[in-house]
């Protein structure tokens, strides 16, 4: 196992970063303040800005997640290419007699 799969696996085990990728999902390109917000009324969930932000840079990190900075926002998106990357290791080749 490549140690950015271990990175993935890392990032997905905790549940409040899944649902923070749930909320990428619905909807890209939020800011922090955006995530917190829907994390609070969707899931009661009252973790601080602070915390949310250590849950950001762990997904970013792992490369589900991406930022941009457009002036003085950063917004953040889901990317699911790491998944990807995990799935195909066991799918079965073409080549294999199965």
């Amino acid at each position: 196992m490549r140690e950015a799969d271990g990175d993935v696996f890392k990032a997905l085990a905790d549940p409040t970063r899944r649902k923070i990728l749930d909320e990428l999902a619905e909807r890209g390109g939020q800011t922090l303040f955006e995530i917190c917000s829907r994390l609070a009324m969707k899931h009661q969930l009252g973790s601080s800005r602070q915390a949310i932000s250590q849950h950001l840079d762990v997904l970013i990190n792992s490369g589900l997640v991406t930022s941009r900075r457009e002036g003085r926002y950063k917004f953040h998106d889901i990317d699911t290419r790491p998944l990807d990357r995990l799935t195909d290791r066991w799918k079965p080749s073409e080549n294999k007699e199965l």
